[in-house]
Order: structure tokens, then C-alpha cells, then sequence
């Protein structure tokens, strides 16, 4: 199964150890809330603006190396704009697997 990594921030960054870690800050301070307000807007059955919210977090995924995930995201956030959430179980694992991995960096 697909794990996030930082393999694209530390290319992005090179040997710039302060971009590194402001950008993983910044993912660190972002997601959580996105990941909240995401939740909010499903369980409010507010489908276009949980879709405005996978659109945010879909490239959070593309930054963590997910490209599956990314790939999922995009269909997902056409479904919800669509009104379907049958999709939010998987895409919510996927969102719990990078909080528990935001945690470990």
C-alpha cells in the first residue's frame, strides 16, 4: 500500500535544510485543519465545498509522493461535486495515514 514520504520535498529543496523544514511546517499547521474542515462538509452533506477541500488536499498528496492517491482524489473530487460520497471511506484512510505520518516527522 502506498505510504507518504518526503521524497519530493527533498528534491525540491536540495540541500536547503530551511526550505525543508518550513515546507513540512507548513503541511504540518495545513493539513490537520483541511482535514478537519473536510470532515465538517461530509458529515454536513455539503459535497461542493468537501470537493474544494480534496482539491486543496489532493496536492498535498502530490507533495507527499502519493500518486495513487492523487490519481483517487481527482476522481473523488469530481464525484463529490457530483453529490456522491461513496468514496469517502477509502479517501478518508488515506487522510489517516498522513496525519499519523505528519506526526512522525
Amino acid at each position: 500500500m502506498e505510504q507518504p514520504n518526503l521524497k519530493y520535498i527533498k528534491e525540491l529543496s536540495g540541500d536547503d535544510v530551511e526550505f525543508e523544514e518550513k515546507f513540512i511546517s507548513i503541511l504540518k499547521d495545513e493539513f490537520p485543519v483541511e482535514m478537519a474542515t473536510y470532515r465538517d462538509h461530509i458529515d454536513s452533506n455539503e459535497t461542493h465545498k468537501a470537493a474544494d477541500i480534496v482539491h486543496k488536499l489532493k496536492h498535498k498528496l502530490n507533495i507527499l509522493s502519493m500518486e495513487e492517491a492523487y490519481r483517487f482524489a481527482v476522481v473523488f473530487e469530481e464525484q463529490l461535486r457530483t453529490g456522491k460520497t461513496e468514496m469517502d471511506s477509502d479517501f478518508n484512510c488515506t487522510l489517516v495515514k498522513i496525519e499519523d505520518f505528519l506526526k512522525t516527522i
